[in-house]
């Protein structure tokens, strides 16, 4: 199954997650590129939205490839295949020092008018646009599960089998629309995978702490 775009497979996931809506659940969703996604699951089941910020950790020579993530706080999780795939100990250090960085400054740049919502006693559903190795989403669940929310969910249109297995020890539920066989990377399920940019994200965000109209019935 192909999706059109972001728009379109936030919208069938949504209605996946049908069972959420009411509930007041939380949208948290992966920058940049599941951003929109997220409010459009959040518009459709009556929550709200806001960011969990993770970064994965680069392969050698291999900028998709990820052999690791790490949180905001600097927990780590290390794939069983890192060191095989050229990451030493002072890369991983290297890495995970730059993607430190980079997280400060999104988050800066982020949510400067509000702290991040609060997880706690909360269904959580934590969204990205599809899951190749599992790393960033395992650092957002793990970052999230230490908020002590009522129910984790992990929630994506497309993973690979491997990385569902990976993941599922780290949420409550998880609800993935596809999970093929064939699976080689997040974009070639998509007819329209063009990168969301910073200031997309900022706008959303904006968008989405302004109170507006309930949620459209389906």
């Amino acid at each position: 199954m192909m999706y059109r775009d972001r728009i379109d497979a936030g919208e069938q996931l949504a209605h996946a997650l049908e069972k959420w809506r009411g509930k007041r659940p939380l949208i948290v969703a992966i920058p940049r590129g599941a951003v929109p996604m997220g409010k459009v699951i959040a518009d459709r089941l009556g929550g709200d939205l806001d960011v969990v910020l993770t970064r994965k950790l680069h392969a050698p020579g291999s900028p998709e490839f990820a052999i690791g993530a790490v949180d905001e706080t600097g927990w780590t999780y290390i794939a069983d295949y890192a060191e095989q795939a050229g990451g030493t100990r002072d890369y991983i250090e290297g890495e995970i020092a730059a993607e430190r960085e980079t997280m400060r400054r999104r988050r800066a740049e982020y949510t400067p008018a509000r702290p991040p919502l609060d997880p706690a006693d909360r269904v959580v559903i934590v969204v990205d646009d599809g899951l190749a190795t599992g790393a960033t989403m395992i650092a957002a669940l793990h970052a999230l599960r230490a908020k002590r929310p009522a129910s984790l969910v992990c929630a994506v249109p497309v993973a690979s089998t491997e990385a569902l297995a990976k993941v599922r020890p780290y949420a409550d539920d998880v609800v993935c629309l596809q999970a093929p066989s064939f699976f080689y990377a997040v974009g070639q399920f998509y007819r329209n995978f063009t990168q969301v940019d910073d200031s997309e994200v900022v706008a959303l965000l904006r968008a989405a702490a302004r109170p507006g109209p309930s949620a459209p019935p389906r």
